[in-house]
């Protein structure tokens, strides 16, 4: 497991492109690597957790930010 995840700045876009971006960012990383995801989209809070579940990863802590969230994510093994 990395001591230091990666961030992976989203801010400004708005549903479907954040879990569309870290789908594909999640996919290019081995299981068990993490990555804080950043966002200023409402809808985040809906569609991260959402898309953790549905697609295997572990949704591991989420902040509330002054200008949106942060997720940290452990990706999974599918």
């Amino acid at each position: 497991m990395t001591s230091n995840p990666d961030v992976y700045d989203l801010k400004g876009l708005n549903c479907p492109l954040p879990v569309l971006k870290a789908r594909k960012r999640l996919a290019g990383m081995t299981p068990g690597s993490l990555l804080w995801l950043e966002t200023t989209d409402p809808l985040a809070v809906i569609d991260i957790p959402a898309f953790c579940s549905e697609s295997g990863h572990r949704l591991v802590e989420t902040q509330a930010q002054p200008d949106g969230h942060r997720f940290l994510v452990e990706r999974g093994a599918a």
